[in-house]
């Protein structure tokens, strides 16, 4: 098994809300395949598969007749726990990755360190509190899930823009570059990228 084969993992979530399985391959095309049962999550996500260049399939379902907090909240520990699995002890990657995502009016700046110390600042503040049927307060707690269970440090800052969608698609795909900046393998590094010895 090649190095880059072991760089993918599949994570299955199913609780008395939802039933997820995700899988995740770091060294993709960024093909994706998304179905949550939430249609602007799907298009998000298959954003930052794409823009990232990861395969991802998620295929889910949730009580999203009550709404579609915990299907999209649990998507994201899902995400997080798939990158957490295919990085294994971190050895070797670049571990910083940042963008700014220009879309339209709209600039967006995200910056990751995996640093197994989980943390999310967000600073974003989104015109409307729906994007069609979806709740835009969720785009908030999906990253929260996100970093907490990928064990990284995430910075998200909308540094001007106008239109919801614009937004959150921008959050989105600096995300995706942002992830792979960091899983980048990097010959330089040996080991963890830390003075500590370990991440």
């Amino acid at each position: 098994m090649t190095e880059k084969e072991k760089r993918k993992s599949r994570i299955e979530r199913a609780t008395r809300e939802t039933d997820i399985q995700l899988g995740l391959v770091l060294d993709g095309t960024g093909k994706a395949t998304v179905d949550s049962n939430v249609p602007f999550l799907d298009h998000m996500l298959t954003l930052f598969g794409v823009h990232g260049f990861f395969d991802l399939t998620v295929k889910g379902k949730g009580d999203i007749q009550v709404d579609d907090h915990h299907t999209v909240e649990d998507a994201g520990i899902c995400l997080g726990q798939a990158f957490m699995a295919a990085l294994g002890d971190k050895s070797g990657i670049s571990r910083y990755g940042e963008c700014c995502l220009p879309m339209d009016e709209t600039l967006v700046r995200v910056v990751v360190d995996i640093s197994n110390r989980p943390f999310l600042h967000y600073n974003v503040t989104l015109p409307d509190s729906k994007i069609g049927t979806f709740d835009t307060a969720l785009t908030k707690e999906f990253l929260r899930a996100f970093a907490q269970h990928a064990g990284i440090t995430l910075h998200v800052d909308l540094l001007h823009g106008e239109n919801s969608h614009h937004i959150v698609e921008a959050v989105f795909k600096g995300l995706g570059r942002a992830m792979k900046q960091a899983v980048r393998e990097d010959r330089a590094v040996q080991g963890a990228l830390s003075s500590k010895g370990c991440l």
